[in-house]
């Protein structure tokens, strides 16, 4: 009788360790479940920040909860970058990459991989920089102005927002491709560029949609020509560079949203699917057209060819000019 009991408490034992260990574990709440945070790695009040916070609205009435913009600028982009890519792969940390990221990586000593220590996730929006003179120098259209670059090299001289930036990379490599030279002037920002440009102490500028549009409206800025492929809906007679005799320079200001490496397949692909809704969404086309932009979207194998190819094409230029972040 005694076997009998003791036979039939191993059985119990061993049955109810069994309801443990093939219990099902309990399903995690579906992605996204809390807040998820857009790193911008630049200050508020730019075009990094203003495309970001766009989105951002838009992003979370689709996936249902809060987006929030967080500003983290320094380094050129490197620090918001460097913390924003070593955070956790679950899709709530997030990188709003500008086109300045795919110049960093030849400039500077980073602490991560732009290409292997990240997960793209999808290209936002794409727009040109805006070839702007002086009105006092008497170049009526590109072709007049190499002219006069090639006539007496770095009589002209052009401003950019810094060395290293963006428009400085998009101005070298105009004069590399047109056979060119004029003086570079980096400033500590866009505005100071812009000002003097129109005071006529620099002559030149590559300047974007946002900063550069009010002044060539205003005529204190002559426009002679975009740098993307299409013209600009808000300066129809302004010729692309191509048009202007020049097939061989495009340049695209763009932006996308990255995450850090090993993001699961099912979060990349709800996040992309939410992005690309977000570009379709009322008003998101007037909101961007106001900054000089359109919304590209897509895959994020497309966006990640995209920025290799801008990384690749930068890396070389750089060297070839000879350009250091001092």
């Amino acid at each position: 009788m005694k076997k009998h009991r003791h036979a039939s408490r191993r059985t119990l034992l061993a049955a109810a360790l069994c309801t443990v260990i093939y219990a099902p574990a309990r399903a995690e709440a579906p992605y996204p479940n809390r807040p998820i945070k857009i790193v911008v790695a630049f200050a508020p009040g730019g075009g990094s920040d203003f495309i970001a916070r766009l989105l951002a609205q838009k992003m979370g009435e689709r996936l249902g909860q809060p987006v929030i913009v967080e500003n983290r600028p320094g380094a050129g982009g490197n620090v918001g970058a460097s913390m924003a890519l070593k955070a956790p792969p679950d899709g709530y940390t997030l990188l709003l990459a500008a086109a300045s990221y795919t110049v960093n990586p030849a400039l500077y000593k980073l602490s991560f991989d732009p290409l292997k220590d990240i997960t793209p996730i999808a290209q936002l929006a794409r727009g040109p920089f805006l070839i702007a003179v002086n009105p006092q120098v008497p170049a009526k259209n590109l072709q007049e102005l190499v002219a006069l670059a090639r006539q007496a090299p770095n009589r002209l001289s052009y401003a950019s927002a810094g060395t290293g930036s963006i428009v400085q990379i998009a101005t070298e490599y105009f004069l590399d491709v047109t056979g060119s030279e004029m003086l570079h002037v980096p400033y500590k920002g866009t505005s100071p560029a812009l000002t003097d440009t129109i005071a006529g102490q620099t002559q030149v500028v590559f300047g974007t949609v946002a900063s550069t549009l009010p002044f060539a409206k205003s005529g204190q800025l002559r426009v002679l020509a975009v740098t993307t492929p299409g013209r600009l809906p808000a300066l129809p007679d302004v010729p692309t560079t191509a048009e202007a005799g020049f097939s061989g320079y495009t340049v695209t200001n763009w932006h996308g949203i990255v995450g850090p490496k090993g993001m699961p397949q099912d979060v990349v692909a709800r996040l992309n699917k939410a992005i690309n809704e977000s570009l379709q969404a009322p008003g998101m086309d007037k909101g961007m057209a106001s900054d000089g932009l359109a919304a590209a979207g897509g895959t994020p194998a497309a966006f990640g060819t995209l920025l290799e190819q801008e990384m690749a094409r930068w890396q070389a230029l750089v060297r070839k000019r000879g350009i250091k972040v001092e």
